[in-house]
């Protein structure tokens, strides 16, 4: 059942999407995020005024909006409700690029390096997941996780049960008693972990590099409005520099930030440690430009053709091309629909901006 309710809402997703994709010039936008350690600063953006700031310099408005249900701000965002939406590459690629929707990889800020978990109530270690339930968000990067934690272990899938649950309700759940094993990203990894009985027995920091935290925006509204990336872009870097500093103003956007994810300011930085974050575009830069990459995306179509979910009638993993900044692709060249730009992190490393 899962699956046809996904199937019938990417497919009035993608009518809308196609309904939206006629982009043009404009000055209002509205991008979209939800709650992960990663993605807090585009909270602060707004509160701080530094989104208005940059938004100004290039005469646009952009609205940044708040989703407490990851998958439901992703759906939003490919039926054409938003311009762009923060999401990790593996949701990208299965949702808006598998459903037909253009989309631009603008700011792949950071990977999870720790922020994903796999926790066993019992404690005990990974193998002992054999036969038990899995409570996590179905096909999205959760799924994807669990199935590089089984593999590690060489078990699959079909060693377990999987069980849907909301990223909004997975602190709730882990109370009943037919809850015995979560996969789940910070802040609820975090919180789970401090305050319930339970034992983390595989993270992301095994699997670096692969779980791409990114604001993806549509292609076809970023080319009509290259704007709309340069002020993005900069205010990005605005705030990451801002949080790197050694500064009182920095640490104060550390406790806005913490207090928004529900922790403080210890607890943040406990998640930001395992949060590899690009702070300059530099790293940004260096990250995009490394062939590994490729063979994450590769690694992560194979994961989703395999599952069914790499879009309306594909025939391989190739199904759906990704571009890459160098001009390669991966998959159909004729259909690609997943692209990483590094033009306008170009420019903030060149302080064009």
């Amino acid at each position: 059942m899962k699956k046809l309710v996904t199937t019938l809402g990417l497919a009035a997703a993608i009518l809308a999407g196609s309904m939206a994709a006629h982009a043009e010039e404009k000055k209002d936008f509205k991008v979209c995020w939800s709650i992960y350690a990663g993605w807090m600063p585009w909270g602060y953006l707004t509160e701080s005024g530094i989104m208005k700031k940059w938004a100004d310099k290039y005469g646009i408005n952009v609205e940044i909006t708040q989703f407490n249900d990851y998958i439901e701000s992703i759906n939003q965002y490919t039926a054409g409700a938003y311009d762009g939406c923060a999401m990790t590459n593996m949701d990208a690629l299965s949702i808006p690029a598998g459903g037909g929707v253009d989309t631009t990889v603008l700011i792949p800020g950071d990977y999870s390096n720790g922020n994903d978990g796999l926790i066993l109530k019992a404690g005990g270690e990974l193998a002992d997941i054999k036969g038990q339930n899995v409570n996590l968000v179905e096909l999205s990067v959760s799924h994807y996780f669990l199935a590089r934690a089984l593999e590690s272990v060489g078990m699959s899938e079909k060693d377990v049960t999987v069980v849907n649950t909301s990223d909004a309700d997975m602190v709730a759940a882990y109370d009943a008693p037919e809850v015995t094993a979560v996969a789940t990203w910070n802040p609820m990894l975090s919180e789970i972990l401090a305050s319930k009985e339970g034992k983390l027995v595989y993270d992301s920091s095994k699997i670096p590099g692969e779980i791409i935290d990114a604001m993806m925006i549509n292609t076809e509204t970023l080319k009509d409005n290259p704007a709309l990336g340069k002020a993005l872009v900069g205010a990005w870097f605005e705030v990451l520099s801002l949080m790197a500093s050694d500064t009182p103003e920095g640490k104060a956007a550390l406790e806005s930030m913490a207090a928004a994810s529900g922790t403080d300011l210890d607890g943040y930085k406990a998640q930001l440690a395992a949060t590899a974050l690009f702070y300059k575009p530099e790293d940004l830069l260096a990250f995009t430009s490394d062939g590994k990459l490729k063979d994450t995306m590769k690694f992560v179509a194979t994961f989703l053709f395999d599952h069914g979910i790499l879009g309306e009638g594909a025939q391989s993993a190739e199904f759906v091309g990704v571009g890459f900044p160098d001009g390669s692709v991966y998959g159909d060249a004729n259909n690609v629909k997943l692209r990483f730009d590094n033009s306008f992190v170009e420019m903030a490393a060149k302080g064009e901006l």
